[in-house]
Formats: C-alpha cells, sequence, structure tokens
C-alpha cells in the first residue's frame, strides 16, 4: 500500500476568534476537537502519517489537549504521529520590525518539510471536512499529481460573519484557476461578496490540497522569491491557492476532485454551537461511533 500523509495546519493565531485557542475548544460529545474527526476520517481513508504544524506557545497545550491522546489512539493503528513547528524567524535572515504572523500556509508546509516522505494532503485543523473528502484525497494522492478537494460554496458559509474561499474556475476536472475571494456572507437568496452576488453552486478551496512530494521543491525555490519581492513584509504571506494559481499559470495540471460533503467549522466564537449541534446530527445518523476511533484497524 503506498504510503499517505496528512499534514494539519494548526498554527493559526485565530484572531476571528476573539481570543483562546480555538483549534482546542470541545465540540464532540464525549470533548472530541475537529481534529479528531479529520485524524479519524484519514486513517479510515489510508493515510498512515499526520504531521502537526503547531507554534512552541501552544505545544504543552496541544500535546495536553489532543497530541498525547492521538499518539495513543494511533500507535497500535500503525500511524506514526509527528510535530513540525512554525514561527516567523524561520527560513528567514531577519524579521521586519512589526511583523507578528509567520508566512503563510506555503511557509507552513516548507517548515514540515523534512518530515514529509510521501505524497501528502494539506487540511487546515479547525474545519470538518467529511468522510467523503478524505476517500477523494486518498485516490487523489495515489495518482500522484497535484490537486484540491473541491467544495459546493454554499455548503461553505458562515451565519456568524464573512468567509474567505478561493473560488475555482474549471476546465472539466481540470483546475484553471483560484480567485481569492474575502468577505462572502451568506443571504436570504444565496451569497455575496461585498455587495456582489455569488453563484452558490461554485467549486471553492477550503484549503483541503493534495501534493506529490516533489512539490516541496516548488515550495523551496519559491519562498526566497516570495521574501525577496514582497510589497509589504508586515503582512503578506506564501500563501498554498496563491502558489498553486501560479503553478496552473505556468502549466502545472491541478485536479478539482469535487465533494458535496458539508462543511462547518469555528471561524467565530458564535459558530462552535452550531458545530456541536451538527456532529450530534453526525453521530444519530450512524456517521460516528459514541468511541469515536473504535472501529478502525491496523493496516500494515
Amino acid at each position: 500500500m503506498d504510503k499517505k500523509t496528512l499534514v494539519i495546519l494548526a498554527a493559526g493565531i485565530g484572531a476571528r476568534y476573539g481570543g483562546g485557542i480555538k483549534q482546542l475548544e470541545p465540540v464532540g460529545p464525549t470533548d472530541e476537537l475537529i481534529i479528531d474527526y479529520s485524524v479519524h476520517d484519514a486513517i479510515a481513508a489510508g493515510f498512515r502519517k499526520v504531521v502537526f504544524i503547531i507554534r512552541h506557545d501552544i505545544e504543552a497545550d496541544f500535546r495536553e489537549r489532543i497530541g498525547d491522546r492521538i499518539e495513543r489512539v494511533c500507535g497500535p493503528l500503525g500511524v506514526e504521529i509527528c510535530y513540525a513547528f512554525q514561527e516567523k524567524d524561520m527560513m528567514v535572515d531577519n524579521v521586519p520590525e512589526g511583523r507578528k504572523k509567520p508566512w503563510g500556509t506555503g511557509h507552513a508546509v516548507l517548515c514540515a518539510a523534512d518530515m514529509i516522505d510521501s505524497s501528502f494532503a494539506v487540511i487546515n485543523s479547525d474545519d470538518y471536512y467529511g468522510r467523503n473528502a478524505f476517500v477523494k484525497a486518498a485516490d487523489l494522492l495515489s495518482l500522484d499529481s497535484c490537486g484540491l478537494i473541491g467544495y459546493v460554496l454554499g455548503n461553505t458559509l458562515s451565519d456568524n460573519g464573512g468567509v474567505t474561499r478561493g473560488i475555482c474556475s474549471l476546465d472539466g476536472e481540470k483546475l484553471t484557476g483560484i480567485k481569492e475571494t474575502r468577505n462572502i456572507r451568506k443571504t436570504a437568496s444565496g451569497a455575496e461578496a461585498d455587495g456582489v452576488r455569488l453563484d452558490e453552486g461554485s467549486f471553492v478551496s477550503m484549503n483541503f490540497w493534495c501534493f506529490p512530494v516533489s512539490f516541496l521543491e516548488v515550495l523551496k525555490a519559491g519562498f526566497p522569491k516570495f521574501h525577496r519581492g514582497m510589497t509589504d513584509p508586515l503582512t503578506e504571506e506564501y500563501l498554498l491557492p496563491k502558489i498553486a494559481d501560479d503553478m496552473i499559470k505556468s502549466g502545472t495540471q491541478f485536479t478539482l476532485m469535487p465533494t458535496d460533503d458539508q462543511w462547518f467549522g469555528v471561524t467565530y466564537r458564535e459558530d462552535r454551537q452550531s458545530v456541536v449541534e451538527s456532529f450530534r446530527k453526525l453521530y444519530a445518523d450512524g456517521v460516528y461511533r459514541k468511541d469515536l476511533y473504535s472501529d478502525l484497524i491496523r493496516v500494515d
């Protein structure tokens, strides 16, 4: 069986959440986190390595709240757990005074490069992606090519404020472009961004990327160029959607693998209760067992 790695981006500041570490908020019936469901669904789909990308200042809380527990679960299943750290002073000669955040999702994956030795998927820690999405990601990774799990825009909106989504352009299953669109809000008739109506049925990126291991070389070559070419060194970021869009424009083929899974997550503190209720329904529908990981078996 070909090895697949799941990279989980958990170093985000979470400013819109209103303080606290949103990745560590319980949402399941016995205090499971959203990360629990991503790890469970990935293992069920055949992933055999998980890399958490975190910050040093949340390491103790992260390990206590989820990391140590997941290691205990994954050990008997033959799934390797690793940690990488993303800090703003990594891979740069100097950090501009006033820079608060690290350098974005592309930089985060670079910080984990030494731990990635197979085709890999990248996800956010605070998004629920759905079980079917991981099955599709595993299929895509088996092709050893670049791709994206695409979500229907109408399935990805928050009731509590605007969200940022990468709206996809397609030619069949071929991804031809990604337009980062901010402040997308749910309306009575669908969705809009800053007064412009959007097609609820269009596909969007939820940062669920699939890459061959060779993509790491693209990141390594691109980050110094990004850093030299910055126009705003205090806020600019090296982002996976922009990197992918540039690759597409240069001729690299990206496949969009569509899913009709319902996304939900905790972008805003007010989102948490609806997420809790969504998980309650998933349990009621038999999607998950009360003992979440009990349906998983070791596959060597």
